[in-house]
């Protein structure tokens, strides 16, 4: 069949890399894709926010399968027109999307279907929200309601700074209309974790557990990031603690949507924290995580098309999962300055050298190719990912990769998986 995958990211590049491994898969696009996608699939030049371009370049070339990778073309309705031209396609609808496109809207459904998270309150007004902090105290946390590219939440470890962070979502529009309207949440405790579960609209299949770094720096200090790197098997989700975000979370979270005429199809990943009391909610994101999903790949021994099909077409109560025992870690490389400001167009060298250490592959996600040269296009713009007998060995090969790159306006974090070795 001929299948095309949606994005440009990481994500999208170990997801064409899983997929083209299956024998299901006749012809492999990637719409745009990057450096590294084009090594297994056929790089497409429609933006993946170009849902006319990309329905266009769907019914042009009668592509069979659509796998959309990120976040803002679901929000959009790209499942939807799809749906609509009796397409076949991996993802949520618009509807469904809304349990990312909206924080607001996903406390409310935990709120009306018991669903552990948070005690909250949205606010359309800054004054009101300032009241509520004031009230409340802090530590606390602010957030932009829509699609902030993963930089629109706002740990405030005193009230001046939650107010300041209200100003800077509400009135000085940091993150544009994301911002119009935001949630003030408790302060949680404990230790994060992704939890991923694929959905058909009905039945739920657990995936295995990961955990991220979402803060820049060593220590976890610094700004909040899109991830700097992540590992899997994470070791507080084991089997009793995957039954209970499965029963508590993700199962009343379905049953939900459903009634609210709104059925869930897709990946469903859940970020949690959990502390002794168990697991709560801290938000929904309607689409694999990035860098979660590098290391899931790398871990699945099950043909990833077959389960993202039995998604599309209500199969997965017939659908099993099988994953390696072996253990894989990624380290995020990115651009000097991201968070923030960081430059383009810098060649990377050394990628052949990376992806020759034992176990490990280099996915690309803010990459491009110019002639012979890799450049760099993205914050964040390389995952270097390796497998391993354990987190441990899994973290010495990820980081021998890094060390075989020349890349001088790269950085990353030297202690990725601490928190699985500390244990």
């Amino acid at each position: 069949m001929k299948v095309l995958v949606v994005g440009s990211g990481g994500r999208e590049h170990a997801l064409c890399w899983a997929i083209a491994k299956s024998p299901k898969c006749d012809e492999l696009y990637c719409a745009p894709g990057n450096a590294g996608t084009a090594s297994v699939a056929r790089n497409v030049d429609v933006d993946s926010e170009d849902l006319d371009g990309i329905i266009a370049f769907v019914q042009d070339n009668a592509i069979d399968f659509v796998v959309v990778g990120p976040e803002a073309p679901l929000v959009a309705g790209l499942v939807d027109r799809l749906d609509a031209l009796g397409i076949k396609s991996f993802g949520p609808t618009a509807a469904g999307a809304e349990l990312e496109g909206s924080k607001a809207f996903t406390k409310d459904l935990c709120a009306k279907y018991d669903i552990p998270t948070a005690d909250y309150d949205r606010f359309d007004e800054p004054d009101a929200a300032k009241e509520y902090i004031r009230t409340h105290g802090a530590p606390i946390v602010v957030k932009a309601d829509g699609l902030a590219a993963g930089k629109g939440v706002i740990i405030c470890r005193n009230v001046n700074e939650a107010y300041a962070a209200v100003d800077q979502i509400m009135i000085e529009e940091a993150f544009g209309h994301a911002g119009a309207e935001i949630v003030v949440e408790q302060f949680l405790e404990g230790e994060e974790a992704s939890f991923f579960a694929l959905v058909d609209g009905e039945t739920a299949l657990p995936m295995i557990g990961a955990q991220d770094h979402k803060r820049a720096y060593d220590g976890d200090e610094g700004p909040n990031t899109g991830g700097m790197g992540a590992y899997s098997p994470a070791p507080i989700i084991d089997a009793a603690m995957t039954e209970r975000v499965m029963t508590e979370i993700i199962e009343p979270t379905i049953k939900g949507m459903a009634a609210e005429g709104r059925p869930y199809k897709g990946v469903l990943y859940a970020g949690l924290m959990i502390d002794e009391a168990g697991p709560k909610l801290i938000e929904y994101n309607a689409r694999f995580g990035d860098p979660e999903c590098q290391v899931m790949m790398m871990r699945l021994k099950s043909d990833v098309l077959e389960a993202l099909l039995a998604c599309a077409e209500g199969r997965l109560a017939e659908t099993k999962l099988e994953w390696r025992d072996e253990a894989a870690m990624l380290v995020v490389m990115a651009a000097k300055g991201y968070p923030g400001k960081y430059q383009k167009g810098t060649e990377i060298k050394g990628l052949e050298a990376a992806d020759a250490v034992e176990g490990a592959v280099v996915f690309h996600a803010g990459t491009a190719a110019e002639g012979d040269r890799v450049v760099a296009t993205g914050g964040r713009v390389l995952g270097v990912t390796a497998m391993g007998k354990d987190v441990k060995e899994a973290q010495t090969r990820a980081y021998q990769a890094v060390d075989a790159l020349d890349w001088p306006e790269g950085f990353c974090r030297r202690d990725i998986g601490w928190r699985a070795i500390d244990r």
